[in-house]
């Protein structure tokens, strides 16, 4: 391991590290990131591209360590992250290639990459207001789905995603790959099945679920005035008759093909979207 200074146009900013072995610490530390009990213990996980840390940093994540590839010293977007990474009490790596492979496993890796501490919102601490719309997630196992969600969510202008149960990590390398950057956007709460069932009781949203024996055309239901739940369940199973029950519409998605179901991401998308659309009063589209 060596130092050697960055230099912007600031000035001198501080230490950067260059490492190329695979066995140093802080390398073997940070590639732990990609087990689910490494990144709990730590409150920390990997975000991948120049963009996402970019957007992360303007959004004021709070990031502990910056990595970029050797042939990045010099770029003025990296050179800036890298004087914000150190001003505010992050470590930066200078890597080879061959490290950058390692931590993400990836043949063609991210020039950038970053570690950050996690995010998540209690519950209790969520304000629900008029108009606004939340997701709520039972049990999804896949992280490509829940990192679409989340990336739908954001495109939607949803107030956030709850994730209920054994939901799979949103933190994970796949999902945070699959938000697109959103991670950042989308505040997340987690929660067990029995806090979300009393916190809707106590209060009181319009709790809409997705549901096969859904009685009610999603696109009928009055979405407008009052803070709104979109509950979705697990991929094979769908919504346990506890949450079922709870809700105050039960919705379906009419479907004129032979499939019998819709992929959990893209059903998400769908009721989203036209939730929101009665919520901001968007009305049809223009001819």
């Amino acid at each position: 391991m060596s130092d050697h200074q960055t230099q912007t146009g600031a000035g001198r900013v501080g230490q950067v590290k260059e490492i190329t072995s695979l066995s140093n610490p802080v390398i073997k530390d940070i590639r732990a990131l990609s087990m689910k009990k490494h990144r709990d213990e730590t409150g920390t996980f990997l975000a991948e591209g120049l963009k996402l840390v970019i957007d992360a940093i303007e959004l004021s994540w709070a990031i502990r360590t910056l990595i970029y590839a050797k042939g990045q010293r010099g770029k003025a977007q990296v050179e800036k992250i890298a004087a914000l990474t150190v001003a505010r009490g992050g470590l930066v790596l200078e890597v080879t290639d061959k490290v950058l492979t390692a931590i993400t496993r990836r043949d063609n890796p991210q020039a950038v990459i970053a570690v950050f501490e996690s995010r998540v919102t209690a519950l209790d601490a969520v304000r629900l207001k008029p108009d606004e719309t939340w997701v709520a997630l039972d049990r999804v196992r896949d992280p490509g789905n829940l990192g679409t969600i989340i990336r739908t969510a954001d495109a939607a202008g949803a107030a956030g995603v709850m994730l209920i149960g054994d939901t799979v990590d949103p933190f994970s390398t796949e999902t945070v790959r699959a938000t697109m950057g959103s991670i950042f956007a989308v505040p997340l709460v987690r929660t067990s099945e029995k806090e979300f069932l009393a916190w809707s009781k106590k209060t009181s949203p319009l709790l809409v679920g997705s549901h096969l024996k859904g009685s009610v055309d999603y696109r009928t239901i009055g979405y407008k005035g009052q803070p709104v739940v979109l509950l979705m369940g697990n991929e094979q199973a769908g919504l346990p008759e506890t949450l079922a029950d709870a809700c105050g519409k039960l919705a379906r998605i009419p479907q004129a093909g032979r499939a019998d179901s819709l992929n959990l991401a893209i059903a998400t998308g769908v009721m989203l979207f036209e939730a929101r659309r009665h919520c901001l009063d968007l009305g049809d589209p223009a001819p």
